[in-house]
């Protein structure tokens, strides 16, 4: 059973358009649409071969409302799989023009969800504390953001996407130094605006894309990603980020929804992803040598439709 097993292994990677798109999912987290617009090719025949790689084990997929989304399966799996992702990605290294052409589709698919979130932001500036009434009370959810940071030294503090800078407010009296990272000009505008209205004069924001920041490796004790995973297109990648910058030892708080099933998020409001559960903030950490310390759950009050449910998530740098 192991040798047939391995045997549909390599069939399900033996042929040229599932070839080329595990070296795409290798890149990166893509939807359907996404694969059918870099390949060129029809939804229904897309579909039929990403169905052949999550059969065969290489790929994973994971349902979001109306979205289905597509990875490579992650290490620590199937020897087999391993070997052909493995495979995979050299392959993808060299060189080849068609695969080259489908890796400039793919930085395309990822600049034009990163433009849609940028804009998003632009046009929305003024209405933030109107669409984070959708939680509960925003002055619940940052008191337990500071009290699971309540012991953590701060000389150094980030904060990626920084939106409006309010993580940069609650968190003023705990560190030295601070800077925060947004795309949107708008929404450090914003964050600018409101610094200087409450005083904070030791932190500063800066244009910068929060999957590849201007920071040395090491350099923070503590970092921050509040209510801004559900907007991207590879949350683990930010995760990644801020755990590359974090010194042994170092914490960052992650904030965001539990899963939830409004699409309406989605499609007026640049919602990318509907909330994450522990397991998958647990992977990421575990991915980018940190270690989920505790996980914290604000949930509204039995009844309360109108609101979602809250998660905090503590991790520690290894």
């Amino acid at each position: 059973m192991a040798l047939d097993a391995a045997l549909n292994i390599f069939r399900a990677i033996g042929e040229e358009t599932r070839l080329r798109i595990m070296v795409l999912l290798i890149r990166g987290e893509l939807t359907v649409s996404e694969i059918t617009t870099i390949l060129g090719q029809s939804q229904p025949r897309v579909s039929r071969h990403l169905k052949i790689l999550a059969d065969a084990g290489l790929a994973e997929r994971h349902r979001e409302g109306a979205w289905m989304f597509y990875r490579a399966a992650p290490a620590g799996g199937d020897p087999s799989c391993e070997a052909v992702i493995e495979a995979a990605r050299a392959i993808g290294r060299l060189g080849d023009r068609l695969l080259a052409r489908d890796a400039e589709r793919f930085e395309q698919t990822r600049h034009a969800r990163a433009a849609q979130a940028a804009a998003y932001f632009e046009a929305n500036a003024g209405e933030w504390s109107r669409l984070r009434a959708l939680h509960l009370p925003e002055q619940d959810i940052e008191a337990r953001i500071l009290a699971q940071a309540a012991d953590a030294p701060m000389p150094l503090f980030v904060d990626l996407g920084t939106g409006a800078g309010r993580m940069l407010e609650i968190f003023a009296d705990r560190y030295e130094n601070a800077v925060g990272y947004d795309l949107s000009h708008e929404m450090l505008a914003l964050a600018r605006a409101n610094l200087d209205r409450v005083g904070v004069t030791h932190a500063q924001v800066r244009h910068g894309d929060l999957l590849s920041l201007p920071l040395e490796d090491n350099c923070a004790d503590a970092a921050c990603l509040h209510q801004v995973l559900h907007y991207l297109g590879e949350p683990g990648a930010a995760v990644a980020e801020a755990a590359r910058i974090l010194k042994k030892g170092g914490l960052l708080i992650i904030s965001d929804f539990a899963p939830h099933d409004l699409e309406f998020l989605r499609e007026e409001h640049a919602h990318r992803r509907l909330g994450f559960s522990d397991a998958e903030v647990a992977d990421w950490c575990a991915a980018s040598g940190l270690t989920l310390d505790k996980v914290e759950t604000l949930s509204p009050s039995p009844g309360d439709t109108e609101r979602l449910t809250v998660k905090i998530w503590r991790c520690l740098a290894t």
